[in-house]
């Protein structure tokens, strides 16, 4: 059995110096690929030496909506070229945050709007963050249209019809910890009607982590219980879980891990 955590910051502060024993950690719960998400110049630098030294490891780069007020023609023309390496394989994490505020609304629209257009050009799906912000985020990829090579609705923690409206413009659905959350309901609601083909798992690390772990920092082994909930939901085996979780995350990547 393998397991495939899709969205994770293995490349954040709470990480560095720990990043061997973590992976080691990871596969000894069955979690072996791990595409790790750069949102600022200093997380994509270290998501791009990360996936440049350990196989089994794959880069997303973008610029986070939190961090869209530094968003620059020199920044932009930089992650043109990050798109072009051979283990970049999404755009994001892209969207909108109206939780912390730190870019005007506008601003984040724009940016968001002209990071969808670039994942086009380069024939790449994209990984979306949306915090208190679900209405204009929907609005903003219907306008702008799903990139043909797909995208993932990250950490869902939405309703079902909801999930309906973002599966309908093409995008995956990921759940995370929040999935394992006692008041959680909504979400395992959503988890059971996404159809199989767009279901996928993460950790977010170090953020969110999943019931029993709720509290503590997060980290990619802990991805496995998120695939526990989630099969418990879809009332079907773990390994099951596993094997469409991690197939679904390697088509819409495009990549096949060596081992």
């Amino acid at each position: 059995m393998k397991l495939f955590d899709t969205h994770t910051h293995l490349n954040a502060d709470q990480f560095v110096d720990e990043v061997p024993e973590l992976i080691q950690a990871a596969a000894a719960q069955d979690v072996h690929y791990m595409a790790v998400v750069g949102f600022d110049e200093v997380t994509i630098e270290r998501t791009l030496e990360l996936s440049e030294n350990y196989q089994n490891i794959i880069s997303v780069v973008g610029c986070h909506p939190t961090e869209a007020g530094n968003y620059t023609k020199d920044f932009e023309k930089r992650l043109e070229n990050w798109l072009e390496l051979p283990k970049v394989k999404m755009l994001g994490e892209i969207g909108l945050d109206y939780y912390w505020d730190t870019a005007p609304k506008d601003v984040q629209a724009e940016v968001f709007r002209r990071q969808i257009a670039i994942a086009k050009e380069h024939q790449l799906p994209i990984t979306i963050h949306n915090r208190d912000a679900t209405a204009d985020v929907y609005r903003i990829l219907k306008q702008e249209g799903v990139p043909a090579a797909g995208g993932i609705m990250h950490s869902f923690g939405g309703t079902s019809e909801e999930a309906k409206q973002f599966l309908d413009l093409g995008m995956h659905i990921s759940f995370s910890g929040v999935l394992t959350f006692k008041k959680s309901e909504a979400v395992r609601a959503a988890a059971a009607i996404v159809p199989k083909e767009f279901l996928l798992i993460e950790t977010d690390a170090p953020y969110l982590a999943p019931v029993p772990k709720r509290g503590k920092r997060n980290e990619p082994a802990y991805v496995r219980y998120v695939a526990e909930v989630l099969a418990e939901v879809r009332n079907v085996s773990l390994e099951d879980i596993a094997a469409l979780t991690t197939k679904n995350a390697c088509d819409l990547f495009r990549w096949q891990p060596g081992v």
